[in-house]
């Protein structure tokens, strides 16, 4: 089931004394083909999980360097039929646990459990849903935990402490935490507070808290993981795959390892 394997990888990570680095890849990106040579290679670099973004033509959380990216990808004919069909080709090859990143409206045009099942046949283990809020989970909650697909909600700096504490008691896998009020995207700077809102929801949450957007530098990813279990990267790791610079990739997964674990 994609939940224990999620678990592991992150209790991997854990009793290495480590902190999780998840890129996030979008797909479609540079051809669907290559889609599979790119998980191969996140994985041989160190990265915990993959999270595989879905182009959506209205996507509300991504900033300019995602929405290239998504442009790009739907230019080239990728759908999310597309997308599982590259991932189930391509799942004898991997062992790390990948989480898919879409917005709703793509899942419910494919029928909420139909994707659940192709999911599991993709190798597929978690799903992140920035445009479908607490309250209306429902709609596809019950069909994600029959087929064994985490649920992992993301924590917004703005919210007060009372939803903050639902939501991460109520996350699978881990616990996205928003480190910015805005979209995705580069930044030169952390904002100020974010270490007591990083470690606040590292005490509320069961399962790893991992920060991310505009976590860009190999220095962004050791100050954030030094207040959490871990970073996600996407901006940064599209921006880099665009240059072909892997190895300024490698070095970003590398800052996460030989942190202290607190």
């Amino acid at each position: 089931m994609g939940k224990n394997r999620i678990d592991r990888a992150f209790q991997a990570v854990l009793d290495r004394d480590e902190k999780a680095f998840v890129p996030y890849i979008m797909a479609g990106d540079g051809g669907l083909e290559i889609l599979g040579e790119r998980l191969t290679f996140l994985e041989e670099s160190g990265a915990t999980v993959v999270e595989v973004g879905v182009p959506f033509s209205d996507p509300v959380a991504d900033g300019p360097t995602i929405q290239a990216a998504g442009i790009r990808a739907l230019e080239a004919g990728t759908t999310l039929k597309g997308i599982l069909a590259e991932l189930t080709a391509s799942k004898s090859t991997r062992s790390i646990p990948i989480v898919m990143m879409s917005y709703f409206n793509p899942i419910y045009v494919y029928g909420a459990e139909i994707f659940a099942q192709e999911c599991v046949e993709a190798g597929v283990d978690g799903l992140i849903i920035p445009d479908l809020p607490y309250e209306e989970e429902e709609i596809i909650a019950d069909e994600l935990d029959k087929y064994g697909i985490s649920l992992i909600r993301l924590a917004a700096i703005t919210s007060p402490d009372e939803r903050l504490e639902k939501l991460a008691k109520q996350t699978e896998g881990f616990l996205y935490a928003v480190t910015v009020t805005g979209i995705t995207g580069a930044r030169t700077s952390i904002r100020e507070g974010i270490a007591l809102y990083l470690k606040k929801l590292k005490q509320y949450s069961k399962v790893p808290v991992l920060a991310g957007f505009g976590v860009s530098t190999p220095e962004q990813v050791r100050e954030l993981g030094d207040a959490s279990d871990g970073v996600v990267v996407g901006s940064r790791i599209i921006e880099l795959f665009q240059k072909n610079d892997l190895e300024a990739i490698q070095a970003l997964i590398q800052a996460s390892k030989g942190l202290e674990v607190k």
